[in-house]
């Protein structure tokens, strides 16, 4: 938990919100009172939670997920409280991730302002970011988001990868070109979470902030071909990436036509040479 919260604020340049008698901790990065919460136990996603518009879109939304086979669960006071929402329900998605339909934020009395991050955040009525988790089948998970969930297919990516074949579906729910993407089995639920800075300075920033603080760099910088994204990778302390980028595309539905690529980066996001174990 030492190491989230040096994490999360010198490198990310979030704030905390609150501390709770457990250890847990929550983080601000924006309008709302809590963004992120971290808490003890098990090194990997504990939950997401998406923010509904009220109640009623919630538990209709909750209706199609029940109607659909899978099991809703209510939320408690206690669990309201410490997620700062009005109310909330729970399930499992098709791969067991853990996922929460919610109402009613708490918003917080006080703009925010990063001690790190200048330019602030792009949050607000567009989410924290996005999470990339993961599915036992790419396009089931994508069936279930799309069609019962409600989110719109922005685009794919297919190709290999280090020996790996990545196929990837990008999913969005506001302007965002996408708050969700999809691959396959992973070693966490989490890939990675994205958050996006309004400045391309502030990602270079970061990226210098990580070298210092001895964070293990994932991919260097780079863009994606999809969504614009210049950003770059690395590890938080529980194992799974974090991508820190600026400049990511708007959809516009009216307009947005979804397609394939066929590379994850135009250029950049190379993996970073790790130096070679020393022999006796």
């Amino acid at each position: 938990l030492a190491a989230w919260e040096a994490f999360m604020t010198r490198m990310l340049g979030l704030s905390v919100a609150q501390r709770l008698p457990d250890g847990a901790m929550t983080f601000r990065m924006d309008g709302h009172a809590q963004r992120f919460l971290v808490v003890p136990g098990e090194d990997d996603l504990a939950f997401v939670g998406w923010q509904c518009r009220d109640e009623a879109a919630a538990r209709a939304l909750a209706k199609r997920v029940s109607d659909a086979g899978f099991e809703v669960s209510e939320g408690t006071a206690a669990g309201a409280a410490l997620r700062k929402v009005a109310g909330y329900v729970s399930f499992l998605d098709p791969a067991g991730n853990p996922i929460e339909l919610a109402w009613g934020p708490v918003l917080a009395a006080e703009p925010f302002q990063s001690d790190f991050v200048g330019s602030g955040f792009k949050a607000d009525e567009l989410g924290l970011g996005h999470f990339v988790i993961r599915s036992k089948d790419r396009e089931q998970g994508e069936r279930f988001y799309c069609d019962v969930m409600g989110f719109k297919l922005s685009d794919h990516i297919t190709c290999g990868l280090g020996g790996f074949k990545v196929d990837i579906a990008f999913l969005h729910i506001n302007g965002r070109h996408h708050s969700l993407a999809i691959g396959g089995q992973l070693p966490h639920r989490l890939h990675h979470f994205m958050v996006e800075v309004n400045s391309m300075d502030d990602v270079g920033l970061a990226y210098d902030r990580a070298n210092d603080l001895g964070m293990y760099i994932e991919q260097s910088l780079g863009r994606h071909p999809n969504d614009r994204m210049f950003s770059f990778y690395a590890r938080t302390p529980s194992g799974f990436q974090f991508e820190f980028g600026w400049g990511g595309r708007v959809v516009d539905d009216e307009k947005w036509q979804p397609t394939t690529y066929y590379a994850i980066s135009e250029w950049g996001h190379r993996r970073v040479p790790r130096p070679k174990p020393k022999t006796p």
